[in-house]
């Protein structure tokens, strides 16, 4: 299995940018895919980002395309999510997640979760 721990959340103002680090451990030398997901006070999680093992291939949510980045540095089994031109609507907790296979938007199909960093856009 992999673990998770997800760093560099914080409070900016609007348009500002953060960048997210997704530090993986453990089972890392198997291919895994690593997504992006986050969740607002009294809403539901939902899929921001994801990228493929090799990082060859990335998805993003609609919502943040143009915007977001990930990236991954498998040497460091570490994933990044940039964060450009933030919104106060993008407040938000955000976890990383990992599954050992392709890539998914769906929070279900990751069996494995960091706790999360808080992130808040002030206007």
């Amino acid at each position: 299995q992999v673990q998770l721990v997800e760093s560099g959340g914080g409070l900016v103002q609007a348009g500002g940018s953060l960048r997210l680090s997704c530090a993986a451990s453990g089972r890392t030398n198997i291919n895994y895919a690593v997504a992006w997901f986050r969740q607002a006070p009294g809403k539901e999680r939902n899929f921001v980002a994801a990228i493929r093992s090799s990082g060859g291939s990335t998805y993003y949510a609609d919502s943040v395309k143009g915007r977001f980045t990930i990236s991954r540095d498998n040497a460091k089994n570490t994933v990044y999510l940039q964060m450009n031109s933030l919104k106060p609507e993008d407040t938000a907790v955000y976890y990383c997640a990992a599954r050992y296979a392709s890539l998914s938007v769906k929070g279900s199909d990751y069996a494995y979760w960091g706790q999360g960093t808080q992130v808040t856009v002030s206007s």
